[in-house]
């Protein structure tokens, strides 16, 4: 007899979309020439005076264990960093470092959650979080949104998913995989109605530097000194400073909480890549690096937006964050191509990719059916290619 799986683990969903990410693997293997709008990351390498920083603390030895919610300075950096962006007065003892965002949310849903807690999530939402709530053992409550709504959440569509178990309210904007920004307005609704019936707000601000045509991003903890009470910020350096790998995350929050988080990661994790985090902290040193890489998603947006326009059978949301397009392909599916019944989103990708060398992810995963994810985290060489390649697709749908 083997080694039993524990509920737990065998109630986790892998991802729905490895067989296209092997399709892709495959067709590169045979020198096809594959364009992947799916990456949810930049596509640009991390700024030289990061990568400079964290070879000087290679050198200068820097390698040993440090404090499990992450070096004094890095933790300070992060708070001035929190205080002259959101306006908001954050202590160190407030601000732990984690090994990505990812950890950070996983710690904070420990902290907040006991078992059969609920959390409002509005959806579409990113594929991890209703896992990561079950994996602290908490029960997702989709809250829906719609393009009418700008795909966010109002107090109406909240005080219908509440229940006595309701323990906390998870938001993310910029939103992936929408682009939607909660405005100033928005987010005061979500903290009244939090206020209300006493809510955890966990807000996903990872996209925070990714905001365009004058958009701003409000953190919803700045609202108010109830909002930053109840507030855990998530956020990280992965987009903003091109440093996915280097697995570098943090929260901000009430002081108590941080510490519960804090000791949650000293069993469950330890403490970040010191490396890492002396990478972290020359990012935070020089937000320029930033600028220039929200720069050129700002054009690559603008090229993909024109280029999407007045395909048939397909609309968008125009996004106003972060660097995805949900592309709408209802009106294709019931089509065919080429003989093939287009039956749904993952059918559309799956003919995109085989026929016309393009990686897109289906919706589904995201709850958001019947639509498609495309990033901009490529070239605008390689967007006008993949535009290219889609009309030429899309043209020969029939039905």
């Amino acid at each position: 007899m083997g080694i039993r799986i524990s509920d737990k683990c065998r109630g986790i969903s892998p991802s729905a979309t490895l067989r296209l990410n092997a399709l892709v693997a495959e067709k590169r293997a045979q020198g096809q020439d594959v364009i992947s709008m799916a990456a949810g990351e930049p596509d640009m390498d991390t700024p030289e005076a990061i990568k400079a920083a964290a070879i000087r603390a290679l050198e200068e030895g820097k390698t040993k264990y440090t404090a499990t919610a992450g070096i004094p300075a890095l933790r300070q950096a992060i708070a001035d960093a929190l205080n002259k962006h959101h306006g908001l007065a954050y202590a160190p003892s407030e601000v732990m470092v984690s090994s990505g965002a990812k950890q950070a949310l996983i710690g904070c849903l420990t902290a907040v959650l006991n078992p059969g807690d609920e959390v409002l999530l509005p959806s579409p939402c990113w594929l991890s979080y209703p896992e990561l709530i079950r994996m602290a053992d908490g029960v997702p409550v989709l809250v829906e949104t719609t393009v009418g709504t700008g795909y966010v959440p109002d107090t109406k569509s909240l005080q219908a998913k509440l229940t006595g178990k309701t323990r906390a309210v998870l938001i993310n904007s910029p939103n992936n995989p929408t682009g939607a920004v909660y405005n100033r307005a928005e987010l005061e609704e979500i903290a009244a109605f939090a206020k209300t019936h006493d809510l955890a707000i966990i807000s996903d601000e990872i996209y925070d530097a990714f905001v365009y045509e004058g958009v701003c991003h409000v953190s919803v903890a700045s609202l108010s000194e109830d909002a930053k009470n109840r507030t855990v910020i998530v956020n990280g350096f992965s987009k903003s400073f091109a440093m996915t790998g280097w697995r570098l995350g943090y929260a901000a929050g009430p002081k108590g909480l941080i510490a519960a988080m804090d000791a949650y990661q000293s069993h469950a994790a330890g403490n970040p890549n010191s490396l890492a985090q002396y990478a972290g902290l020359a990012a935070l040193e020089d937000s320029h690096m930033a600028q220039g890489i929200v720069a050129a998603f700002a054009a690559r947006r603008k090229r993909l937006l024109a280029g999407l326009e007045g395909i048939p059978g397909t609309r968008f949301f125009p996004p106003q964050g972060a660097f995805y397009v949900l592309l709408d392909v209802s009106g294709l599916i019931g089509k065919s191509y080429q003989g093939q019944d287009i039956a749904d989103e993952m059918v559309f990708a799956e003919l995109l990719l085989e026929h016309q060398g393009v990686s897109v992810v289906p919706g589904g995963p995201f709850f958001a059916p019947g639509t498609c994810r495309l990033s901009y985290a490529v070239s605008e060489a390689r967007i006008d290619e993949a535009i290219r390649r889609l009309k030429a697709f899309v043209s020969q749908i029939a039905g």
